[in-house]
């Protein structure tokens, strides 16, 4: 494992020495509850894991989560257990806390790795503590005061489809979710536009720290390398791209801001490489995920749990 941050002993690894994972998890769940809080990971290493993710996650989870107003493709394997981000293997996935972009969220994440790629394709981890220090105090001060706006635009070959996205293709069910989860929507013949704005920290339950929680960063079209987020501008327009992020009030995020807080990211990272039915168990506020490119067959499947909003507590 390689860490790039001396400040960082996450995540902590676990050797099984071929043991059951099942069972050691169900004998062990108080132990693993507090190393979880203490490391923010954990990496199952050489357990027997031979049932797959369905059944390693009855283990640790009472409930899964389904993924709702996604943001990515990713494919249904079994009851709410699925792939990991579907997206062009020749290409990074930026750091990012699943549904951040969201006012609710799951708590946990579980990953297997079914199959390790043959070269890349790792799962990096940042510690979300030492990234939201890494961000300058003014530019925290403004993202909590203003907050962050989401603008999406879904259309027919153009990121990822509503009927996906929604999972469902009545748009009755789509505007009773949006008016649920305050979500401005419009829809323009058959495509559809949302607007919503999110937290831009969020304080974990649990340790009481107050986290950089948002995706302005992975949303923004600055995310895009330049000749892409040319082609994406010149077709769509601004107003138009499938998804782009401003402050909550509607003006713009200086691209200079989101470089900054990329580059919080880049400096607390965390790589190490997957190996055959390597288990990871994430606190979702307290690191971010995301993947590097990769080449040959690589599945990695995910699970989410315990679901959250501050709102409600």
């Amino acid at each position: 494992m390689h860490n790039t941050s001396a400040k960082d002993d996450t995540p902590l690894i676990i050797n099984g020495h071929q043991e059951s994972l099942e069972q050691w998890a169900d004998n062990n769940k108080q132990i693993i509850t507090n190393k979880l809080i203490q490391h923010k990971a954990v990496l199952f290493r050489n357990f027997s894991n031979r049932e797959g993710l369905n059944s390693i996650s009855k283990c640790f989870f009472s409930e899964l989560l389904d993924y709702n107003y996604r943001s990515t493709s990713r494919t249904l394997l079994s009851e709410n257990v699925y792939t990991s981000t579907e997206y062009p293997q020749n290409l990074t996935i930026q750091q990012h806390c699943e549904n951040s972009y969201q006012t609710n969220w799951p708590l946990k994440l579980l990953f297997h790795c079914v199959t390790p790629a043959t070269k890349g394709g790792q799962t990096p981890i940042c510690d979300m503590i030492n990234v939201t220090e890494a961000i300058d105090n003014e530019i925290k001060r403004e993202f909590e005061q203003k907050k962050v706006m989401y603008v999406r635009n879904f259309r027919k070959g153009a990121d990822l489809p509503w009927q996906e996205v929604f999972n469902t293709t009545e748009k009755a069910h789509v505007e009773a979710y949006c008016q649920s989860h305050n979500i401005e929507f419009q829809w323009i013949g058959d495509d559809l536009k949302t607007r919503h704005i999110s937290q831009a920290t969020a304080t974990h339950p649990i340790t009481q720290q107050k986290i950089w929680f948002n995706q302005a960063h992975l949303f923004h079209i600055t995310a895009w390398e330049k000749p892409y987020r040319q082609v994406l501008l010149s077709h769509f327009t601004e107003e138009g791209l499938p998804r782009n992020t401003y402050f909550g009030d509607g003006s713009p995020i200086p691209p200079e801001t989101l470089d900054h807080i990329r580059s919080a990211f880049d400096q607390n990272i965390t790589f190490f490489d997957w190996e055959k039915d390597d288990v990871l168990l994430l606190d979702n506020m307290l690191v971010s995920h995301g993947r590097t490119p990769y080449e040959g067959d690589r599945k990695v499947t995910v699970c989410m749990t315990e679901a959250y909003s501050p709102q409600d507590n």
